[in-house]
């Protein structure tokens, strides 16, 4: 799928984008990581480059720095 980084996708395209399904587009929409552009008609529309400014700040989930996360960490003591 070749695409300028300014253009928009709709939320089928968006999806096969980031290789995930819609209903986990809608699920990551509802908890906020992605907010669409929406037409004059309602529909969801996606910059390439809003998309993989998501996917990079992904990347970085479950990577706790924060020393106070209530993650808890198993050590191996042998």
């Amino acid at each position: 799928m070749e695409h300028g980084r300014n253009q928009l996708l709709n939320a089928r395209q968006a999806a096969e984008y980031l290789g995930i399904s819609l209903s986990t587009l809608r699920r990551i929409e509802r908890e906020g990581n992605l907010v669409p552009f929406r037409t004059p008609g309602g529909h969801r529309r996606y910059r390439i480059n809003m998309l993989d400014e998501y996917l990079e700040r992904s990347r970085g989930f479950g990577q706790h720095t924060n020393p106070s996360s209530k993650t808890p960490i198993f050590l191996d003591y042998e």
